[in-house]
């Protein structure tokens, strides 16, 4: 347990303390603010200061946190003509079963019908699902479950997987099979056609983490649960390139490729081939981005979550090189993956002048903070303690 009252530790509890008050999650507002990608990151925030701290509160606010998730973004907006639980379920039902029909991404308009004319621009802030939320909250809710020994997390994580997989998965005319990028609210007709670039990786990592150690123990699921789902995943991400010069993206290629060290350490995969897909590709997406970079530019021509994306991708690389010291006789291209990840370690400072330069007062007065401030907020709290984030299991 680290000391409570370590300047990291203290600044990361600021940040949380800020983004409690400011969203309604403590004291409960009459109508809390709710969107799934800040709030998975928020729940293994508050989980990592529990673990630094030791303070039960800390746990207490990252499941109430969860609850709270699932009351608004599981239930159909106060401004639609629908109401009770996007499932379909009624309400004893769907308090059971919340994740059962996928959940909302939070945004401010409402989802476009669907014959409303398509509006590339404005879709950015309609609602609906996406398919890298729900990866997300996934891995949260495994976080949670594994910290409070809870079966029920796990099985709203699984129950989630299975709903929404089925939904943003289509079969080509070729007969292989694709995914949307985004998806109605009640999962009934795609948003938006094409397919996130890493959104399979995220998905197959994500299948496997949550087959992994006490999940299966905990909800006394068996072992071959989501084998269909990962097949699916498996067959789209064949042959993909990875490689992305966006900070965001490289950064969560880096998590991606750290999650899956893990799971071959905890012998849920084998596939050493595609962990040195994901470094090579990762390495390329770092130099170009170390030569066109906006980090020069001033906070208002810049998005600090996106950039604190990539501080959180490089911090896994830091825990990667710890994990190879320690369980280098579990990878057969031990020796090569280390190579590898001493080649990404050069660009730490990268991460260093990030958190830097976002931790600056001044930063916070900029357009760019404040329009984006939960998100930014809370990553760059997962930034300075990623280490809840970052574990599988």
């Amino acid at each position: 347990m680290e000391d409570k009252a370590t300047p990291q530790t203290k600044t990361i509890e600021g940040l949380m303390a800020e983004f409690t008050l400011r969203t309604g999650l403590e004291p409960k507002g009459e109508a809390p603010r709710r969107y799934l990608w800040t709030d998975a990151f928020a729940v293994c925030n508050f989980l990592e200061l529990f673990t630094r701290t030791g303070e039960e509160g800390y746990q207490s606010l990252a499941l109430r946190l969860i609850d709270q998730v699932h009351e608004v973004l599981g239930k159909h907006r106060s401004d639609d003509s629908r109401n009770g639980w996007i499932s379909g379920l009624d309400d004893e039902e769907g308090r059971r079963h919340p994740t059962h029909g996928g959940l909302r991404i939070g945004k401010k308009l409402k989802e476009r019908r669907p014959r409303e004319a398509y509006d590339e621009e404005l879709e950015w802030d309609r609602d609906g699902q996406y398919f890298h939320y729900l990866t997300r909250w996934m891995h949260a809710l495994h976080v949670a479950g594994c910290a409070a020994g809870d079966a029920r997390y796990h099985e709203w994580a699984v129950e989630l997987a299975r709903a929404t997989h089925a939904r943003f998965i289509y079969a080509l005319p070729s007969g292989g099979k694709s995914m949307y990028w985004k998806m109605s609210i009640d999962l009934a007709y795609p948003l938006v056609r094409s397919m996130g670039h890493h959104d399979p990786l995220d998905g197959w990592i994500t299948y496997h983490e949550l087959r992994t150690g006490k999940t299966e123990q905990a909800a006394g699921m068996s072992a071959s649960i989501l084998e269909e789902e990962i097949a699916d995943l498996e067959a789209i991400c064949a042959d993909k390139k990875w490689a992305t010069g966006d900070p965001l993206g490289l950064g969560g290629l880096l998590v991606d490729a750290f999650r899956l060290a893990q799971l071959i350490v905890h012998g849920e995969s084998g596939r050493e081939d595609l962990l040195e897909a994901l470094l090579r590709d990762a390495l390329l997406g770092l130099r170009f981005f170390a030569q066109n970079n906006d980090l020069s530019l001033p906070a208002e021509h810049r998005l600090a979550f996106r950039e604190l994306g990539l501080a959180i991708g490089i911090h896994a690389v830091e825990r990667f090189e710890d994990l190879l010291d320690q369980k280098l006789k579990r990878f057969e291209r031990g020796h090569q993956l280390q190579n590898a990840i001493q080649s990404l370690n050069t660009y730490r400072p990268l991460a260093e002048a990030i958190e830097a330069f976002w931790l600056e007062p001044r930063t916070h007065t900029s357009p760019t903070w404040q329009d984006h401030l939960d998100i930014n907020t809370v990553m760059l709290a997962t930034s300075l303690g990623p280490d809840r984030y970052l574990t599988v299991g």
